[in-house]
């Protein structure tokens, strides 16, 4: 089974704010990996909307990709 992710025109802004779910389903992870992130850090920047919600920019997580886009092997995050 291959997995494809679709671009979702709502997807597009980058200033939109995402929840968990649609977070994760960009990243391909698991809601719980996001969570997990946020507890002990290296994940992508989020925004506590209140103290049980937090929302991520898809800005944020586009940047979050590009960090660790290397060339080799070899090079470091």
């Amino acid at each position: 089974m291959t997995h494809q992710l679709t671009e979702l025109p709502q997807h597009s802004d980058p200033n939109r704010l995402l929840n968990e779910t649609e977070a994760a389903d960009i990243l391909c992870y698991s809601v719980r990996a996001l969570q997990n992130w946020r507890h002990r850090g290296g994940g992508p920047d989020f925004v506590k909307v209140s103290a049980r919600s937090v929302r991520y920019r898809r800005a944020d997580l586009d940047k979050w990709i590009a960090d660790r886009t290397v060339s080799s092997t070899s090079q470091t995050i």
